[in-house]
């Protein structure tokens, strides 16, 4: 049964072109600004989170947008995240995380109430404020937090970004994604065009006087591409461009793999990397910019399948930024001025993000006993996990041919508008069919998000909702029956 199973373990890998493969790294030594440079700004900077007014409190938003044991990485990043920001200076009160919190003690956790994001790593768990969690992790209540909005908050603490307007806010957000949709365990997901209209709100408020986001998903590019302006004081950068996955990282089987009774991804490759750097140096005479050069080249690597292409987006000037303004610094680090030669960067591989959960299922199977419940339950998971990514892929194909022939349609739903143009012109539209598509198709989920563009190129040849419900009617027959289908891990409300 094993050899079956691992036969059809492979061909299924053949089939999705599943990519896990190595990476090595090379960097030149970056020098930093020395402690000389804050001599010449005396007091710029103080140890308090509550700095003179050029300096402003620091705020910060952490979010996790996925759960399930199987994307263990998100939350650890979310939890060391955390960690990085505390040792900084930074305050509970001032630090707001949303993460599903169904990690630290989940049965399939080999260290109950810990959580680690590399593979010698510190428990980064304990002291993480819970302050959303489970079905309070929405885009309502992010969206609530950003603006200080706490009458539209539900649940949770009710904490908000109360700043004022010489404040530094701070927002990581780490999950699966799709071109120009972020995910979340609870749906509706996000999608970008809100996500921009709420960043829009809170300069138009005047509640801070720069914000930084560091996002993480695929296609995290296309979230700000064409759509976030420059002069909001806004300052983003993204795992990836507009059209490639971002990667996880410290995954079973690779180097350097997780402890042997890991069965998941540590971490996520341009979150470890930008957490890692943080960690080691002073943040006081570390810019935005040099931290992003130093991710960028540990994040991608030239003429390698495996790896992604850090980018920037808004206000690049705020990039002059210390980092020490929003993530305050370690005082440990305090005499640490200059980036070594790839200290922090071991030689490693590194998993597309659509297929980490896939990873957990084969080794968590070939790890169980021989006839165990565990492994009939691994092997399930395994099948339900492709049989639903087989199901959207047909089906989006299928539509395309139904809506425009069988040699038009290849054309119409891989086309990529040229840089710089946001993803769709009409999101409404966008919004629209795909709620229509899992109406009749069932989730999208995770996977799925990849087809977005393909559901934004049907807006933008005209393609209306009525059309798709016929097409989708047409193309969808019967749904999967496993839980990836279920409408509750997709859009649709």
């Amino acid at each position: 049964m094993t050899r079956l199973f691992a036969g059809l373990f492979f061909l299924l890998i053949s089939f999705c072109g599943i990519a896990v493969g190595a990476r090595d790294i090379v960097s030149d030594a970056l020098r930093l600004p020395s402690e000389a440079s804050r001599f010449f700004r005396p007091g710029k900077f103080n140890d308090d989170n509550t700095d003179d007014d050029a300096t402003g409190t620091r705020w910060a938003i952490l979010l996790a947008g996925s759960n399930g044991y199987w994307n263990y990485r998100h939350q650890a990043d979310v939890c060391h995240a955390y960690q990085l920001l505390r040792k900084g200076g930074l305050k509970d009160e001032n630090i707001i995380v949303f993460m599903y919190d169904d990690i630290a003690y989940n049965s399939e956790n080999p260290r109950p109430g810990v959580i680690i994001n590399s593979p010698q790593g510190e428990d980064v768990y304990a002291g993480v404020p819970k302050d959303y969690t489970g079905a309070d992790v929405t885009v309502g209540n992010f969206f609530a937090a950003i603006l200080g909005n706490k009458t539209a908050i539900t649940g949770g603490s009710g904490k908000v970004v109360d700043s004022g307007p010489n404040d530094h806010i701070f927002i990581y957000y780490t999950d699966h994604g799709g071109p120009g949709v972020l995910g979340m365990p609870t749906n509706p997901y996000l999608y970008a065009d809100d996500l921009i209209d709420v960043l829009k709100k809170k300069h138009a408020s005047g509640t801070y006087k720069s914000l930084v986001f560091y996002l993480e998903a695929c296609e995290s590019g296309s979230i700000f591409e064409g759509l976030l302006p420059q002069g909001l004081n806004i300052y983003a950068t993204t795992a990836s461009n507009a059209e490639e996955s971002s990667w996880g990282t410290y995954c079973p089987g690779e180097y350097p793999s997780p402890p042997p009774e890991y069965e998941t991804c540590l971490g996520d490759l341009y979150s470890v990397a930008w957490m890692e750097d943080s960690d080691m140096h002073n943040l006081r005479t570390e810019t935005l910019h040099q931290q992003y050069e130093l991710v960028k080249r540990r994040t991608s690597e030239e003429n390698s399948a495996f790896g992604s292409h850090v980018m920037q987006y808004g206000d690049a000037g705020l990039s002059k930024d210390d980092l020490f303004l929003y993530m305050g610094t370690n005082p440990a680090n305090e005499n640490f001025t200059f980036v070594e030669e790839n200290s922090l960067r071991p030689r490693s591989k590194a998993v597309n993000q659509r297929d980490a959960d896939l990873v957990h299922f084969w080794a968590k199977y070939r790890k169980a006993p021989e006839g165990s419940s565990r492994k009939v339950e691994a092997q399930k998971q395994f099948v339900e996990a492709m049989s639903h990514r087989m199901h959207i892929d047909h089906s989006i194909k299928l539509i395309g041919k139904l809506l425009f022939g069988i040699e038009k349609a290849p054309e119409v739903l891989n086309t990529v508008r040229p840089a710089g143009q946001p993803l769709v012109d009409d999101w409404v539209c966008l919004k629209t069919l795909v709620r229509t598509f899992e109406t009749h198709c069932g989730s999208i989920s995770q996977y799925g998000m990849k087809h977005m563009r393909s559901l934004a190129n049907l807006c933008n040849a005209g393609i209306v909702k009525e059309q798709m419900a016929e097409a989708s009617a047409q193309a969808c027959v019967s749904i999967p029956s496993g839980s990836w289908s279920s409408l509750h891990k997709g859009f649709s409300a």
